[in-house]
């Protein structure tokens, strides 16, 4: 039943937004000269004054100021151009219904459409593509969006999730496949607990193992919720991509992390702080009680203390991602800008972090993430320049998805 829902929820949106689709297909055969001001290319250089070539959707050169040509001209000189930024950690569907409360129990119907306005409002602040660790919902929200049916992100989603309760390690190669099976772009595993509840470790090294290693046979990616260094080592030594949130890691671990090039996906602000802005709406439901929220007051100092510790560790690959829940979807910049003012993060890494990086992350590093021939127009428009000052990033005027204006300030 859940299944016809979400393929008549598709249809009835589909229909509502088919003369955007029709555009979006008349125009691919356009090239478009955008005349960027400054371009940072999402590898960690920059670059005055160029015009951009986009034809079908891809960058086909950039040239000297004034060079370029083509059918459609797009005066962008007084911003600074830029990749899309990636979120490598999202949660489409979680929302606040019509209470206010978190509609944690909600019908597929309301999470669907849910999840296509979090999207919209996370492609507003610049977001391009979003990594959701979410459920079900995702799959038919990711299809429509990523045939650009309705303005948004690109979507990789997890479709669910393997947790304590999957079972024992055949179990969960069991449900690894059956992800794979639903449409899984990447397989999510709670390695401890929550951090309300400690983030004490949950699964055995040989459930991890096994889940990590079937996604692998699998051909995806394995990310791992992991809040303290046994949860963080067991992941890493299963050789699952990326260890997330880890707000409890001391550096021994990162250090190790770097060694095995398991990506560290810390969330040190946006988090934390969406859930005290949404206190109300959230208190009361599961573990968001008075000692959870204690628990996450004492993870923030530890968490930035873990963050501090990673920008010293070599080779260690921080990843960009927020965790976004209901309340944080369209604030992810909020993450960023804290890295680099609080976090101590250098604003180029940061960039590169939410950019090349997190695309490599997904196995997409030639596809997105970074302003170079060959590579999809994934682009937005700064005022201002958010290598000089982070908070620039508020400031997104134009994004642009596949070649195509998705939405303007």
């Amino acid at each position: 039943m859940a299944g016809f829902t979400f393929k008549v929820i598709i249809a009835v949106v589909t229909i509502i937004a088919g003369s955007i689709g029709l555009q979006a297909q008349n125009n691919t055969a356009e090239t478009i000269v955008i005349k960027a001001g400054l371009i940072l290319d999402g590898l960690g250089q920059s670059v005055a004054a160029r015009d951009i070539i986009v034809r079908d959707g891809k960058i086909i050169d950039i040239v000297e100021a004034g060079k370029g040509e083509g059918s459609r001209v797009l005066d962008w000189s007084e911003y600074t151009v830029m990749p899309g930024i990636i979120d490598t950690h999202v949660h489409l569907g979680w929302h606040f219904g019509p209470d206010g409360r978190w509609d944690i129990d909600a019908k597929p119907k309301d999470h669907v459409l849910y999840a296509t306005e979090n999207a919209y409002s996370m492609m507003k602040a610049g977001v391009t593509t979003v990594q959701s660790l979410g459920g079900p919902e995702d799959g038919p929200v990711r299809d429509m969006l990523n045939r650009g049916l309705v303005p948004g992100p690109r979507v990789l989603t997890s479709m669910g999730a393997l947790f304590e309760r999957t079972g024992d390690p055949d179990a969960m190669r069991e449900r690894v496949r059956e992800l794979k099976a639903e449409g899984a772009d990447v397989i999510k595993i709670f390695g401890s607990e929550s951090i309300r509840t400690g983030g004490a470790p949950n699964l055995s090294q040989e459930q991890l193992d096994a889940a990590c290693g079937e996604a692998k046979q699998q051909g995806l990616r394995a990310v791992v919720h992991a809040h303290g260094p046994e949860a963080a080592l067991r992941a890493s030594r299963a050789g699952c991509n990326a260890v997330e949130h880890g707000a409890l890691l001391d550096r021994k671990t990162l250090v190790s992390l770097a060694e095995n090039g398991t990506y560290y996906a810390p969330h040190t602000h946006l988090i934390f702080q969406n859930y005290f802005d949404n206190q109300d709406r959230y208190s009361g439901i599961g573990n968001f009680n008075e000692a959870g929220f204690e628990g996450l007051q004492a993870a923030i100092p530890k968490s930035l203390e873990a963050f501090k510790a990673a920008l010293t560790v070599p080779n260690l690959n921080i990843l960009f991602g927020t965790d976004a829940v209901a309340g944080a979807h369209g604030r992810n910049m909020e993450e960023l800008i804290y890295r680099v003012n609080v976090g101590g993060q250098p604003a180029m890494d940061a960039l590169v972090s939410a950019t090349s990086l997190a695309a490599t992350s997904l196995n997409m590093g030639d596809q997105i993430g970074t302003i170079a021939p060959g590579y999809l127009a994934d682009l937005i428009a700064i005022k201002g320049n958010p290598h000089q000052d982070i908070e620039a990033l508020n400031n997104v005027d134009v994004v642009m998805i596949n070649g195509e204006i998705r939405w303007t300030k």
